[in-house]
């Protein structure tokens, strides 16, 4: 079970001066070739222990700034970027042999910014969000789907739904950034950027 990557290279010439538009570059190539949900990034991070987990999010907002997720702050990611706000993401778009992997801190964004997004979400979703103790143990699926029952009666279609407090976002403020490019005989680039002084962004090449 081995791919033979063809794709083409990655050369240092030919990267943006910085990571978050070249991010842009490589997002809207695989958003163009038909990556299914190019948006979907491995989250992993570990507790106040060293214990580490992973899952996917979706990112939904990046710029400058960092990279954004939404999630409910009293899940297990929300309870270990509590402890230990280091963490990582990958996005890993295989069709394409191209993957993004972040290093970085992870802070959340302030109430106004998780509340307009919250506002975005379809009904069900802002519903799913009240009616979910996110990571949390639940006695049955009956249960869950009760909690979600007396929400909708709560909050009809057209009733505005608060957004959670325990329910908002993070955000991923980057320190190094590495575009992984698949390449023949496994002779993959690598090409990292690293945060180096004030705030400068210095490019190093890896060994695959």
């Amino acid at each position: 079970m081995r791919a033979r990557y063809r794709a083409d290279g990655l050369l240092e010439d030919e990267l943006a001066p910085d990571p978050i538009t070249q991010f842009a570059r490589w997002f809207t190539g695989a958003a163009e070739a038909g990556v299914y949900e190019p948006n979907a990034m491995v989250l992993s991070t570990a507790d106040e222990r060293g214990v580490p987990s992973s899952r996917t999010v979706l990112m939904k907002e990046y710029d400058e700034r960092g990279f954004v997720f939404f999630t409910h702050y009293g899940s297990h990611k929300g309870r270990d970027i509590a402890a230990n706000p280091r963490v990582s993401l990958l996005f890993p778009w295989h069709p394409i042999a191209r993957q993004v992997i972040v290093a970085g801190t992870a802070r959340r964004t302030d109430r106004g910014e998780s509340a307009r997004y919250f506002r975005t979400r379809p009904h069900g979703s802002q519903l799913g969000a009240w009616a979910s103790d996110q990571s949390a143990p639940v006695a049955s699926r009956e249960e869950l789907d009760h909690r979600y029952a007396a929400l909708a009666e709560r909050y009809p279609e057209a009733e505005d739904v608060p957004a959670p407090p325990l329910w908002g976002g993070f955000r991923v403020e980057p320190e190094a950034v590495e575009f992984w490019q698949g390449r023949e005989n496994r002779l993959h680039d690598r090409l990292r950027y690293v945060r180096g002084e004030g705030g400068r962004w210095v490019v190093e090449r890896l060994c695959p």
